[in-house]
């Protein structure tokens, strides 16, 4: 049997996803694609669990939410943290899940690019190396005859850039438009449903869990642009970054707005849109009943081509487990293509 030793850099909510999937399905993988998935090591910002032999997904879950540290992992915890655990442990693949940072990419980019250099393969569901230097990230994993999957940036478990690049690689992607951010789906659909106020509808969501105490990168559109970017260059052939993209927020949209728009059969969402002539996020008007009315956390994306003509995909844009759910069929794409 084959093994494939995994590190799991970013051990918080979608850290911990991988980590519940990973022994969710490892049975699975065992048994259809003849290997064993190992984690040797995982990482919080401060601290981590390293063992050569594997550890314990479910502990390291459980020592994390009980203790908050990854250091109380019996036996096997430290306080070796960031880049110096990609040093500790031989691994064959980084699962990269840090925070997202939009203002210099790290430190997604140092662990990807050190990983790379080192021959190892890479999944990141992390947006912020790639909206900055997506041109750069993947010239590195080239030269280094790496595979690195990202399905899990854009959409969580709504399937678009291996869905685009496999099911529908016969065809010439024109353009994207799409329902890009959970977050902002789930406060405007309920604002939609209830005439409530951004404010309070921000609040609410804030407490169960599904926008962050700082939500500005959702509200102001900034995740949703980071997205567009990662789009516009993985299926558009677009040189884009982060910078190129217009984008607008729905912070300022009120609830008389909405109440307005339903009344001449329209809805506000916050639209990306990705296309050689404009890379945009904006709150737009969207016809009740079409394929943009979608409620709660989740994201849709219609994709224009040539021979297939519109191609609507919809999925939970939000969610841990989602999210995991993404990185682990990219893993697992990995292991086809390796063993």
């Amino acid at each position: 049997m084959n093994e494939c030793k995994v590190i799991i850099m970013g051990f918080g909510a979608v850290g911990q996803g991988v980590a519940n999937a990973i022994s969710l399905k490892k049975d699975m993988i065992k048994q259809e694609h003849n290997v064993e998935v190992k984690v040797v090591a995982a990482a919080d910002s401060s601290s981590s669990a390293i063992c050569a032999d594997g550890l314990d997904e479910q502990l390291l879950v459980s020592v994390k939410n009980d203790n908050g540290s990854l250091a109380s992992y019996p036996e096997y915890g430290s306080d070796v943290c960031g880049i110096d655990v990609l040093d500790s442990v031989e691994y064959d693949c980084l699962i990269e899940a840090t925070p997202t940072n939009i203002e210099d990419g790290e430190p997604a980019l140092s662990l990807t690019l050190k990983a790379f250099e080192e021959g190892k393969d890479v999944v990141t569901s992390n947006k912020g190396h790639l909206a900055l230097f997506f041109k750069d990230v993947i010239s590195a994993a080239e030269k280094n005859n790496v595979q690195f999957r990202y399905e899990a940036t854009v959409g969580g478990a709504m399937p678009i850039i291996n869905f685009v690049k496999d099911t529908l690689s016969s065809c010439k992607v024109y353009s994207i438009e799409g329902i890009l951010n959970g977050t902002t789906n789930y406060i405007l659909s309920r604002m939609t449903s209830e005439g409530s106020s951004y404010k309070d509808i921000l609040h609410e969501s804030q407490e169960l869990g599904i926008a962050e105490t700082d939500p500005t990168q959702d509200v102001e559109g900034i995740d949703a642009a980071c997205k567009t970017v990662i789009l516009a260059n993985s299926l558009l052939g677009i040189d884009a970054t982060y910078s190129d993209v217009d984008v607008e927020g729905i912070s300022n949209i009120t609830s008389q707005a909405i109440e307005l728009a339903k009344k001449d059969g329209y809805l506000i969402k916050l639209i990306a849109e990705v296309s050689p002539d404009n890379l945009k996020v904006s709150p737009r008007l969207v016809k009740q009943g079409s394929s943009y009315d979608v409620n709660g956390t989740l994201n849709m994306a219609t994709v224009h081509t040539d021979l297939a003509g519109d191609v609507t995909v919809v999925g939970l844009g939000a969610g841990s487990l989602e999210t995991a759910s993404a990185m682990l069929t990219d893993l697992i794409s990995i292991l086809k293509n390796k063993y």
